[in-house]
C-alpha cells in the first residue's frame, strides 16, 4: 500500500494509490495520514478498502509530506561506510543519533530555503522509517513490527551550522524546508527488503549520489531496536537512516547549493522528489 497527503500546505488531505496507479482521495475514510492512522488495525482497514470507488485526486495537486503530525525526526549520521570516508571520518561503532526539528518537514516538491548568509547548504538522499506504534526496548527480531512504512527523505543540511558552530548537529539540520518527506508512505509489504533499496540524487541534472541501503553500517532493524533502548519511539516519528556518498561536502573542492539550483532525488519503490533552492523569506 502507498499512502500520501495532498493539497495546500497546512491543509493536506489523505490519499491512497490504487493498483492502476491512480491517486485516490481518502478524506471520506480517515481524517489524515497521521499517528492515529498508523496503527495495525487502522492500516489493515485501509489495506482492505476497494479504492476504485474513491474520488480521484486532480492532476497537478501538490503533494504534502506523506505523514502529518510528526512529533520527532530522529536522524542517523554517517551510516554508510563510504560516506564516512568521503567526510574524512571513522565509521562509527554505534549509530550516531541527532534530531531535526519537526518544523523542518515540508512536501517532497516544495522549495528549499537558503538561510540568510548560508554558504554550505548540502543535500542527502535517505531512506526514512516511519514508526507505527510505540516502540520501547524492542528486539531486532521484532523491530519491523513497529514500522508503519518507509519514505524518501532529503536530509538537507547547512554544514557550517552543523560542523563549525559549537554544540549539536541539530542547528545545521532544522531550518524550515530542510526535511522534504515523501511523496509516498510505503508499507513494508509493498517495499519488500528495506536493505535493498537503490537511492540516487541529481543537482541541476548532474548525478551526485548513487547508493543502495545494503551498504548501511546499521540496518533498519538495528536502528529501531537501538533507538528504542534510549527513548520510547512514538507513532509518526520519522527516522532518516543516513546517506550514501556524493554529498556536496565530500567533493574536492566541496560543492554546495545556491539559489536557483534544482535538486531531484528518488529511491526504488519510494517515488521521487524535486526541489528548487530559493532565498529564505527571512532574509
Amino acid at each position: 500500500m502507498k499512502l500520501f497527503r495532498h493539497g495546500p500546505a497546512g491543509a493536506e488531505k489523505p490519499g491512497l494509490i490504487d493498483a492502476s496507479g491512480t491517486l485516490r482521495d481518502l478524506s471520506g475514510v480517515v481524517a489524515d495520514i497521521h499517528p492515529a492512522t498508523l496503527g495495525r488495525d487502522s492500516m489493515a482497514r485501509l489495506a482492505a478498502l476497494d479504492p476504485t470507488g474513491l474520488p480521484a485526486v486532480p492532476p497537478g495537486t501538490r503533494f504534502g509530506a506523506c505523514v502529518g503530525g510528526v512529533g520527532n525526526v530522529i536522524g542517523i549520521g554517517l551510516n554508510y561506510a563510504d560516506h564516512a570516508a568521503e567526510a574524512g571520518l571513522k565509521p562509527p561503532g554505534q549509530p550516531i543519533v541527532f534530531n531535526k526539528h519537526s518544523g523542518a518537514i515540508c512536501g517532497p516538491n516544495d522549495d528549499v530555503w537558503l538561510p540568510p548568509g548560508a554558504q554550505k547548504l548540502d543535500w542527502e538522499v535517505e531512506l526514512g522509517i516511519v514508526i507505527g506504534r510505540r516502540a520501547f526496548h524492542v528486539s531486532e527480531d521484532d523491530a519491523l513490527d513497529f514500522v508503519a512504512g518507509f519514505c524518501l527523505v532529503n536530509d538537507v543540511s547547512e554544514r557550517a551550522y552543523q560542523m563549525e558552530l559549537e554544540g549539536q548537529w541539530a542547528k545545521g539540520k532544522s531550518y524550515p524546508t530542510h526535511c522534504p518527506v515523501g511523496p509516498w508512505l510505503v508499507t513494508p509489504d509493498e517495499l519488500g527488503d528495506p536493505q535493498d533499496v537503490d537511492l540516487w540524487l541529481d543537482v541541476n541534472g548532474e548525478r551526485r549520489q548513487t547508493g543502495n541501503t545494503r551498504t548501511m553500517i546499521f540496518g533498519v532493524k538495528s536502528i529501531v531496536s537501538y533507538l528504542s533502548r534510549f527513548m520510547a519511539l512514538q507513532p509518526g516519528d520519522v527516522i532518516p537512516t543516513g546517506t550514501p556518498p556524493g554529498v556536496g561536502m565530500g567533493h574536492k573542492p566541496p560543492v554546495y547549493l545556491k539559489a536557483g539550483d534544482v535538486v531531484t532525488l528518488g529511491a526504488r519503490g519510494l517515488g521521487e522528489q524535486r526541489q528548487v533552492v530559493v532565498a529564505s523569506p527571512a532574509g
